[in-house]
């Protein structure tokens, strides 16, 4: 069911080959084809058609969105690579509970560990994040959440403007395998236990 949550946020975002630009009022989806992220082999890739008749408002906000599912999805797939490898925090999630972080397996199977006051500690901070914190800044390209947002958001060093378009498209690309990395681990753990395929050389 959580993976089917997960398929459904990921599908909604499906501009997440879609690509960042033009046009005002309602438009032809040629409109779109010069935006950041349309790119070989793909090209222009819009299969639920979430931009048929799209304006550039509708268009912008479903970038936001993909970004922000992408960055989430690099932070959870590093966090699945980290956790399976068995690296934990010293101590207790919860005294109360004797629950050590130890004790807290990888993967999906955390969240039935995480005690119920643990979940909703992340859930409010995120949102603290989301509300206060990580905003669009306004007139600037979908995703930019600076000035004022902090560590770790916005450009390293002082990259030009074609730097910063080319560490754009990057984020897009990583973002976009994150999405479809951390769902291959979800489904391959929910079929097996393991969300990892491995090769033993011996038997090739």
């Amino acid at each position: 069911m959580k993976t089917a949550a997960v398929l459904t946020a990921i599908l909604g975002s499906a501009a997440a080959f879609v690509p960042a630009q033009v046009s005002e009022t309602k438009t032809a989806l040629n409109a779109f084809e010069q935006e950041l992220g349309v790119q070989p082999p793909l090209g222009f890739y819009d299969p639920l058609g979430l931009l048929e008749n799209a304006d550039q408002e509708r268009f912008e906000r479903l970038r936001f969105v993909e970004l922000k599912h992408g960055r989430v999805c690099m932070l959870a797939f590093l966090g699945h690579l980290w956790t399976s490898a068995g690296l934990r925090l010293p101590g207790y999630l919860s005294k109360d509970l004797a629950i050590r972080f130890e004790d807290v397996p990888a993967g999906i199977a955390a969240l039935n560990k995480i005690p119920l006051a643990g979940v909703s500690q992340i859930f409010f901070f995120v949102g603290f994040l989301e509300l206060a914190i990580w905003r669009q800044n306004e007139g600037s390209f979908p995703g930019d959440f600076s000035p004022g947002a902090g560590f770790p958001v916005g450009f390293v060093g002082n990259p030009s403007p074609e730097e910063q378009t080319d560490l754009r498209a990057k984020e897009l690309n990583q973002g976009r395998a994150a999405m479809m990395g951390i769902l291959a681990l979800m489904i391959h753990e929910k079929l097996d236990g393991n969300p990892y395929i491995f090769f033993d050389p011996a038997n090739l």
